[in-house]
Formats: C-alpha cells, structure tokens, sequence
C-alpha cells in the first residue's frame, strides 16, 4: 500500500484545493493531510478559519483518508509518525524540493517528493486561491 502525505493551510476551500488533494490521492492508496497549524503560517497572511475548523472541513472531502493538524514546533513530526512513501506538493507550494528531500533524508525518511499540476481557471471568474477569494469578498462587500 501506499501512503500519501499532502499538506497546507487549507484556510477557505476552494477547487484549487480540492485538484491538489485529488492529484494526491491519485499518487497513492491512502491520502494523509496534514493541516497547517497558524502559528506555522509565516510565508502569507495568516489563516481566518480557526485550526481544528479547517482541519475538520479537510476530513471531509471525498480523497481524505485522514486529515491531522500539523505540529505546534516541528512540522517532521506528523511526517515520522505517519511515514508516508510519497509526499505531494501543490504545484505552487514554496518549499524547495531539494532543501526537503535533505531535511528528510537527515530524519532517516525515505520518501519521494511529488509535485501535483495546476488546475486551469476554466473562466476568469474562477476563484483559485484564498487570497483572491478575500479580495473579492472585501470588494463586494465593503
């Protein structure tokens, strides 16, 4: 069997998330999710949906196995405890596939790294990502 770990914040769904989980799960048998914990998100704003809330709302969705809320300090944790033989990146993930695959090596992981593909906007109006859901919202509403 294997075992396929993907991870994000996750913050507002939308069907660029939903393409990565269901790439991901494509990669494997069994999909782990690993949910971003706030205080880790550090390389955009901040999420609005509480942790548990957003973890929750990932566990529902039809390509999840499993979905876990990541580590308060170290994001290896759930990764040595899950042990997974592929990890799937989103597309745009900012990792560094390189920098990872040596993080891992020097926890004694042996996984390979996979990069899910892009979803294609179909129409302009199609909303891909948390950032410009927001931005529509406070447009519209404001």
């Amino acid at each position: 069997m294997t075992r396929v770990v993907a991870q994000g914040t996750f913050d507002i769904l939308h069907p660029g998330h939903v393409h990565y989980l269901q790439d991901a799960a494509d990669m494997g048998d069994e999909l782990h999710v690993i949910v971003a914990r706030s205080v880790n998100v550090t390389h955009k704003e901040p999420p609005v949906v509480p942790d548990e809330q957003r973890r929750e709302m990932v566990s529902a969705l039809k390509p999840v196995d499993e979905a876990h809320l990541g580590h308060p300090e170290d994001i290896f944790v759930p990764i040595e405890r899950i042990e997974p033989d592929i990890i799937a990146l989103g597309y745009d993930q900012h990792h560094d596939d390189e920098q990872l695959e040596a993080a891992l090596s020097a926890r004694g992981l042996d996984c390979d790294i996979c990069r899910a593909s892009p979803l294609e906007a179909e129409a302009a109006d199609r909303l891909l990502s948390t950032g410009r859901i927001i931005d529509r919202i406070v447009d519209e509403r404001s």
